[in-house]
């Protein structure tokens, strides 16, 4: 390759790492072209599979401000994956595709700028594709939202009930007060009864009248 098509190579490379999310590095050792087709078929339509020279892709990584993430990884038959889209979707063809074709080696990879081992862009394939996941996260915040509504809606009355509730119970405690109160309340003594009035001395009694001398029987003789 003449120097000036190694530089538009490298310069290539290094314009796709930059304007990339995130990049996976794989080695391809033995599969074959029908095989790649199958393979960017499986990425979708957010990333393309560019079979690369590792020596101008050291170059372009180093360029990029990734050496320390990739440059280790470039040896062998090399092949990246540069995804513009959802990373998921990607690593998902990736995955799938290396359980059928051994032949593909997925040895790591970059997403916003940091490092990805193969057991984390494994892990990646298990996750739900974005447009799931924010649906999701759309359907949990209008029910959150609809919850509050409902909460705010139902505030006037429970507020009322509450104040009734209250009144109530301070009526009622207010009456048992009451009792209470009655209850120990100490009795209002007797009142003492009036000293018997002094009877009235009873009036002498009158004489009686001597007997009168019986008088003398008619006719009688004197004796």
């Amino acid at each position: 390759m003449a120097r000036a098509d190694k530089v538009a190579a490298v310069g290539e490379l290094t314009d796709r790492f930059k304007d990339s999310g995130s990049v996976v590095l794989t080695e391809y050792r033995g599969l074959s072209v029908t095989q790649l087709s199958l393979l960017r078929e499986a990425l979708g339509e957010n990333a393309t599979f560019s079979v690369v020279k590792n020596t101008l892709t050291k170059i372009a990584v180093s360029e990029a401000g990734l050496e320390d993430q990739l440059a280790s990884l470039l040896s062998g038959p090399s092949a990246i994956a540069f995804v513009g889209g959802d990373v998921v979707e990607a690593a998902k063809g990736l995955r799938d595709f290396s359980r059928d074709n051994p032949a593909l080696v997925i040895k790591g990879g970059v997403l916003d700028g940091k490092a990805l081992t193969p057991s984390e862009i494994t892990q990646l394939a298990d996750l739900e594709p974005r447009d799931v996941l924010l649906a999701k996260l759309a359907g949990a915040m209008t029910a959150s939202m609809a919850r509050a509504a409902a909460v705010f809606n139902a505030l006037p009355t429970q507020v009322a009930q509450l104040a009734e509730a209250l009144r109530a119970q301070r009526a009622q405690r207010a009456e048992q007060g009451g009792a209470e109160a009655a209850a120990e309340a100490p009795s209002a003594p007797d009142a003492p009864s009036a000293p018997d009035a002094p009877s009235a001395p009873s009036a002498p009694s009158a004489p009686s009248a001597p007997d009168a001398p019986d008088a003398p029987a008619e006719g009688g003789s004197e004796s």
